[in-house]
């Protein structure tokens, strides 16, 4: 008992007060006993506590039962950051502090006084005498404890759904951050980019341009508008194609060349294929029409990159909405090199401003998911968004695709995805919980642990199997989906 005001000690062979006596009568669970039953209680104190006194505190050890006779109890318990939540209050004539007894665990809340009190207090050796020797009280004490335990779970439940909608809208918060500022970016890379076509359309409007002239524009910027997505490749094709372009560019005086040059490599242009332009276009109007075709490319890809963002935006809302598989789809054929490439897109923000460096080896010749189910990008926009968040400035993420033979069905062939990073990796004592739900190793405030819950959930619609290994400086997550997936 933390704090009280009055203690009546009742000597364990005097007699009841009559004015005791009849209060106890009284409350219900005392009201079946025999009159000689109820003179024979060992063990009481009586208690006066004053408003706001606390008779125990949560996590002390149990000794005692307590009847209410007169006055409120406010049962509460103290969260891990410090507050106290009230859960519930115990009017007078009810008996409490059975449960912990019982169960011989310390007490699980808070009892204080809501307004002047006045109760008996049996010690650990009365309540037991009771429990032995008077069914009526033992069947009423049982019966106080199952109603007491159901009121305080769904007490608890509740604040756990609290807490989850809570956590859900932080997470939704926090993803949808990513498609949120990409699009925001593209917007603003795009306005750039209508400006300086437009002053370079200006310059264009000047200059009598033959049909030679014209006929090389209309050839690269058809070539550009058939390139809906850019190309995937891996990064050693890529930043050797690159190169080759912005040398080629260097040596015929391009304004902009290394600049210009991912995005040509991305819409497919080789150094061959603005021959004509080179021909054609002399001195300074030559780099003035590859940089209006780079505007044109880069245009049309951050309009692409908008458009994902805004389906990424919509597709994050129901995931986080339903936490797993939304319903039935029409099916579909998806590749998921480009998928994977997609979220890379949306999330090279935040590994520029690491300066993570990004290593793809993408199959050729993946045979593209066939499936009915939802949700894809969020697998590959997960382990990537805990990758970047993983690794130190500077760090290294790798992504890899390739198809192989299933290993529990020798007809069905598995697409496989092995997406790690050289950060610190998961400690040994967290990976056992790493797919709870809203389990997190980040810091307070920045991981949700919505995120692995939600990948094993779509893996496991998809048909498919994850597994991870870590180490400190190498972790990494592989992925197995079916490339055939039937609704479950």
């Amino acid at each position: 008992m933390s704090q009280q005001t009055s203690v009546v000690q009742q000597p364990s062979n005097a007699p009841l007060s009559n004015a005791l006596f009849a209060q106890l009568r009284a409350t219900p669970i005392f009201s079946s006993l025999k009159d000689e039953e109820l003179r024979c209680l060992k063990g009481l104190e009586e208690i006066r506590l004053q408003t706001g006194e606390v008779l125990v505190r949560q996590g002390e050890a149990a000794h005692d039962f307590w009847v209410l006779l007169e006055g409120s109890v406010v049962l509460s318990q103290t969260t891990a950051d410090g507050r106290e939540m009230e859960i519930t209050s115990i009017p007078s004539g009810n008996a409490f502090g059975e449960l912990p007894l019982l169960a011989n665990i310390p007490n699980a809340v808070n009892l204080k006084a809501e307004v002047p009190c006045h109760l008996v207090q049996i010690n650990e050796e009365g309540f037991w005498s009771l429990m032995t020797t008077c069914p009526d009280v033992r069947k009423a004490i049982l019966g106080n404890m199952a109603k007491r335990f159901q009121k305080m779970q769904s007490a608890t439940i509740q604040q756990e759904k609290m807490a989850s909608l809570g956590t859900l809208a932080a997470g939704l918060m926090h993803e949808l951050n990513n498609p949120g500022t990409a699009a925001r970016r593209a917007a603003s890379q795009l306005r750039s980019n209508l400006m300086r076509m437009h002053e370079l359309s200006a310059k264009f409007s000047k200059t009598d341009l033959s049909h030679e002239q014209k006929q090389c524009l209309f050839d690269l910027q058809e070539h550009t508008l058939q390139a809906k997505q850019p190309i995937v490749m891996n990064s050693l094709e890529q930043s050797d194609a690159e190169e080759a372009l912005a040398e080629w560019m260097e040596r015929a005086n391009i304004e902009n060349a290394w600049k210009m040059a991912p995005t040509l490599v991305s819409i497919g242009i080789k150094a061959q294929d603005l021959e004509c332009a080179r021909s054609e276009f002399p001195g300074s109007t030559l780099s003035d029409a590859l940089n209006w075709l780079e505007a044109m490319a880069s245009s049309m890809q951050l309009v692409g990159t908008i458009e994902e963002s805004i389906g990424r935006v919509s597709d994050l809302v129901m995931a986080v909405k339903s936490y797993a598989y939304e319903g039935k789809g029409l099916k579909q054929a998806v590749d998921v090199n480009s998928s994977i490439h997609a979220t890379l897109v949306i999330l090279s923000h935040k590994m520029r401003e690491k300066e993570i460096t990004v290593e793809k080896d993408f199959a050729p010749d993946l045979p593209p998911l066939q499936s009915e189910c939802t949700g894809l990008n969020q697998i590959w926009t997960n382990l990537l968004d805990n990758s970047i968040d993983a690794v130190g400035s500077r760090g290294r993420i790798t992504v890899k695709t390739w198809a192989e033979t299933s290993k529990s069905d020798e007809h069905t062939t598995d697409i496989c995805i092995r997406i790690a990073d050289d950060g610190g990796g998961i400690p040994l004592e967290s990976q056992a919980h790493i797919f709870d739900t809203f389990y997190t190793t980040k810091p307070v405030g920045v991981g949700t642990g919505l995120g692995l819950g939600i990948v094993h959930r779509i893996v496991d619609q998809y048909g498919g199997v994850i597994r991870f290994s870590s180490v400190p400086g190498n972790t990494e997550f592989i992925v197995r989906l079916p490339a055939h997936t039937e609704q479950p």
